[in-house]
């Protein structure tokens, strides 16, 4: 019976190291990038860097698992990553940071409206609510980083579309739009009450942030004419 030839199985074992290192490595990478980071991170930003051909969603969900019993989980949203106090252990944290005020009973109105429509632009927001939309309540959700403009509807007038943002998904621990509460969940929270309309229903709200067929982008012309940058030829010197 032959001797195993250790000359022709070290390279093997060696190539097996690397990988097991590299794979480390970038697991240790990918937790810091987390960790530092104010806002979630997206795999994409972990991927620049850290070695060429590492598995970076099967990286995150390896670092999923091991969070997932501590004081801080490691969870998605909107594809990106980002760690977040055990949900079953909130209460006892206590925040000294400023809350967003507390919204109006018009905003939040509001705010399910476009979380659950968009693309919706404030005239389909006012048919559904069936009163106007003030501007400042608009500027409210907007300033919360909650809600931003998303195209412009190929309609007469071009209105703006409205939709909700990142921020949003991660202020409610919702990791997609798909984890919005149905009409059940709604009903059994008592957040639906009293007698609802025959035709009520909830939308499937849009499960990503590609325009629709209807949709335009928005240019630096529709923010300029929006009010969120000033005119290019503007010059703050004069």
């Amino acid at each position: 019976m032959n001797e195993p030839d250790d000359e022709h199985m070290e390279p093997e074992a060696e190539t097996l190291e690397i990988d097991e290192r590299r794979l480390s490595d970038a697991e240790r990478i990918a937790e810091a990038l987390v960790f530092a980071s104010a806002q979630p991170v997206s795999e994409a930003f972990i991927a620049e860097r850290v070695a060429h051909g590492v598995d970076i969603p099967a990286i995150m969900q390896k670092l999923k698992a091991d969070y997932a019993m501590r004081g801080v989980n490691l969870v998605q949203v909107d594809g990106a990553w980002a760690f977040r106090t055990a949900a079953d252990l909130s209460f006892v944290i206590r925040r000294d940071e400023s809350e967003v005020r507390k919204l109006s009973r018009a905003a939040l109105e509001v705010l399910a409206i476009i979380a659950y429509h968009q693309p919706v632009t404030r005239a389909e927001i006012e048919d559904i609510r069936g009163v106007q939309t003030s501007r400042g309540t608009l500027d409210v959700l907007m300033e919360a980083g909650w809600v931003r403009f998303r195209g412009r509807r190929r309609t007469p007038g071009r209105p703006v579309t409205l939709g909700t943002t990142r921020d949003f998904l991660d202020h409610f621990g919702l990791e997609e739009l798909r984890d919005l509460p149905g009409l059940e969940e709604l009903k059994g929270a008592g957040l639906l009450s009293g007698r609802i309309p025959a035709n009520f229903n909830i939308p499937s709200p849009l499960m990503n942030d590609e325009l629709t067929e209807d949709e335009d982008p928005i240019t630096q012309m529709d923010l300029e004419e929006l009010g969120i940058l000033p005119p290019s030829g503007a010059n703050s010197s004069d």
